[in-house]
Parts: structure tokens; C-alpha cells; sequence
């Protein structure tokens, strides 16, 4: 199976629209997965943060009264990654298929956390009230089925319950993973098991794209462990231990301008060459489209 992959959205913590951030995108995390062929119309999105606001609006577009059936997979539920869903189009187009697929936190189900986002006292439109035929799905680290796609998650070391996402076509095909938030070296403790770094190279082992957190460079690191986010040299040390062929640095620090990205990018690709010259390296940029 061949598809198409997307950013939409691919800031951390919080949108920052504006004339320095251009060029790679203010939108919070948001990332499509299309089947190209005669997959055409299977869709997988990973988190909802402001970025499926415009995905939304570009599926309206093209699908024009053909009811759309939607796979979203939530990494968790902090605001980052959750804030555009109220404002997703198809959300509110009836005969439309949405099916939320996600972690619990704590003993809270998702559905009541995205409930209480759409919760009058915050949002003028309950979750109740949308058109579209929604369910929810709750996720922990296992493997499933979703259209056109065999999914596998992982939990991550960063605050809440935070899921990587594994995904290969469920005919054979090239695959992905999408990892954000996650703390790679040292700092907060988080529960994981001891053999938690070695799990999750082989959970990545030989991906094609790897999608993952590179928030901080490593002197700011120095000044956030336990935050629960990773330097680009870290995710370009995984990316070589876990033999990935092309890594997609994501999550970009608000504070960070186009400048400071091109910045970083410049440094994580001599990095790279230094460990492993195959490795590809590129920063996710809204509109950045890579097909696998």
C-alpha cells in the first residue's frame, strides 16, 4: 500500500502564528496519513492540535457531500494535542465516520476528557450535539486494526499517559511511527520499565519516517529535564540505534523562530552524518508531504 503523509501542524506547547514562524508553521501537532491508489480515501490522523482545523476544512473541500470515515489517533490529551478538535469541520457534517482512538488518563476515560472540552462553560458546541457519528476508543500499549493500517502503540516517558504510534499498511509497505512529547535521556520518572530504552528501539526498529519530539537543542535541554521532551541530538541517536531511514523532527519550541529552526536542522544533519550517513534528516514543516 502506498500513502501519502502530511503535516498539518508541528509547534509544541502552544500556537504562535506570525511573521517569524512562517516559514515552518505556528499550528500545534497534527498529522495526516492518506492512502494513495486504491487506498485512495482510507485517512489516518494523528492528534488534533490546531493544524485539523485546516485539514478539516481541506477535506470539506475535496470530499464535497461523500461522507468521510476517519481514524484520529490522540497521543494524549494536553492541550497541544487535543485544541483544534473542537474546530474540525467533519466533526459537524452528518453520515461522517469518526472514530477517536487514545489512552485513558489516570482513571479518567477520553471520552469524558474531550467532553469537558466541548463543556458549555468552555465551548459553545457540546460534544453531544455534533452531526457526525462518533465513537471512542480506548488505547494502551498494544496492537490493533484500523483501515488499511495495523497500528502499534508504546507508551512514552513524558507527564500523562502518552502514546507512541507505529503504523504499517496492513498489505505490506513501508512504515511509520509518530513520537512526540517524549523524554529520551535523563530527567523525569515516569514509571517506565528499566528496559524501556531498548523496547522502544525495537518497537521503531527499521521505520521508514520517524516522527519525533526535538524540542529543545541540548544546552536548553540542560535547563528542562523532566519536562518530558527530547534535544534533536537525542532523536538523531535514536534514529541511528533504531536504523531508521529518514527522521522528522517535530514539536518545535514555540520560542524558537524560522531562523533558530534552520539553526537547528543545519545541526542535527551534521550530527547525523557523523553517526550515520544514511540517516535523513528534516525538520516537519506545514505542507511538508512524504510519500512512503
Amino acid at each position: 500500500m502506498a500513502y501519502r503523509v502530511t503535516i498539518w501542524g508541528a509547534r509544541g506547547s502552544i500556537p504562535t502564528p506570525g511573521p517569524d514562524t512562517a516559514r515552518y508553521g505556528g499550528n500545534t501537532a497534527c498529522v495526516a496519513v492518506e492512502g494513495l491508489g486504491a487506498d485512495q480515501g482510507c485517512l489516518v490522523i494523528l492528534d488534533a492540535g490546531t493544524g485539523i482545523r485546516l485539514l478539516g476544512g481541506e477535506l470539506v473541500r475535496l470530499g464535497g457531500k461523500d461522507p468521510l470515515s476517519v481514524d484520529l489517533l490522540l497521543s494524549h490529551t494536553h492541550w497541544d494535542h487535543i485544541q483544534g478538535l473542537p474546530f474540525f469541520a467533519p466533526f459537524f457534517g452528518k453520515g461522517n465516520c469518526i472514530r477517536i482512538w487514545g489512552a485513558k488518563q489516570g482513571e479518567v476515560d477520553l471520552e469524558v476528557i474531550l467532553r469537558q472540552q466541548m463543556h458549555p462553560v468552555v465551548f459553545p458546541v457540546p460534544l453531544d450535539e455534533v452531526a457526525a457519528e462518533l465513537t471512542v476508543e480506548h488505547v494502551d500499549a498494544q496492537s490493533f486494526e484500523i483501515d488499511g493500517f495495523a497500528v502499534r502503540a508504546m507508551r512514552l516517558r513524558h507527564p500523562g499517559n502518552t502514546l507512541a504510534y507505529r503504523l504499517t499498511p496492513a498489505g505490506g509497505g513501508a512504515s511509520m511511527a509518530y513520537v512526540t512529547d517524549n523524554e529520551l535521556g535523563p530527567g523525569g520518572d515516569y514509571g517506565e520499565p528499566r528496559s524501556w530504552r531498548t523496547d522502544f528501539v525495537e518497537f521503531l526498529r527499521g521505520v521508514d519516517v520517524l516522527i519525533h519530539d526535538a524540542m529543545f537543542t541540548p544546552d536548553e535541554l540542560e535547563h528542562h529535564r523532566g519536562w518530558g521532551h527530547s534535544s534533536f541530538l537525542e532523536a538523531v541517536t535514536l534514529a541511528r540505534d533504531a536504523r531508521v531511514k529518514r527522521l522528522v523532527l517535530f514539536h518545535h519550541r514555540p520560542e524558537r523562530d524560522d531562523a533558530g529552526m534552520d539553526g537547528l536542522v543545519k545541526q542535527a544533519r551534521a550530527a547525523a552524518k557523523k553517526t550515520n550517513a544514511s540517516l535523513e534528516v528534516m525538520a516537519a514543516t506545514e505542507g511538508l508531504q512524504l510519500t512512503l
